[in-house]
């Protein structure tokens, strides 16, 4: 067994009280150590258009992410959409929703930062380092659920009406991920405006 298949089995089977850690000690995934998406060859295998395939689907979740985003912060929508999508290696909805964020007038420092946002907090408002955080949890909510002070923190920044619906986006933003990386979408290609 080579050192990185037993540092990986090592890291599989680490007491569930190391994997629980509280959110503060917890370093989140950031693109560059998220290798899933790197190492996974080009499909040879030809993926469905899922907007076709199940268009009554396809058009539910559009009306799911429309009701999530109404009223939130364009801005703001941006960073967690783009956060999400880094987390979760999709590199299709990234360059979506850089490019969207560029054309809204992002800052350019802030769309670099976003990867290390917890090492670059002057960048992003108290508001938008909870967003990210709750973010994060609820994206790897698989690696220990959302932290009691992820979710108050965040409940703190947001009324609940708000809070619910940025709990909805970020729903939204992982399932358009794991459509995205499961049908094999390719970054640099928008297929919004067939739609």
């Amino acid at each position: 067994m080579t050192n990185s298949t037993q540092t990986a089995a090592t890291a599989q089977t680490a007491p569930t009280a190391a994997r629980t850690a509280p959110t503060a000690a917890r370093t989140a995934p950031t693109s560059t150590t998220h290798t899933h998406a790197a190492a996974t060859p080009t499909p040879t295998v030809p993926r469905l258009n899922f907007a076709q395939a199940a268009p009554k689907a396809f058009k539910a979740l559009i009306g799911f992410d429309a009701a999530a985003r109404d009223g939130l912060d364009p801005a703001l929508v941006e960073l967690i959409q783009i956060r999400a999508s880094v987390v979760n290696g999709c590199a299709y909805c990234v360059h979506m929703h850089v490019s969207d964020a560029r054309k809204a007038g992002e800052d350019e420092l802030r769309l670099h930062m976003i990867g290390v946002w917890r090492e670059a907090r002057h960048f992003f408002t108290e508001k938008e380092q909870a967003a990210l955080a709750l973010t994060e949890s609820v994206t790897l909510v698989a690696q220990g659920g959302v932290p009691d002070d992820v979710y108050a923190e965040a409940a703190r920044h947001f009324d609940e009406a708000e809070l619910a619906r940025v709990l909805a986006l970020i729903f939204t933003i992982n399932t358009w991920n794991r459509i995205a990386l499961s049908t094999a979408k390719v970054a640099g290609e928008d297929e919004r405006a067939a739609h």
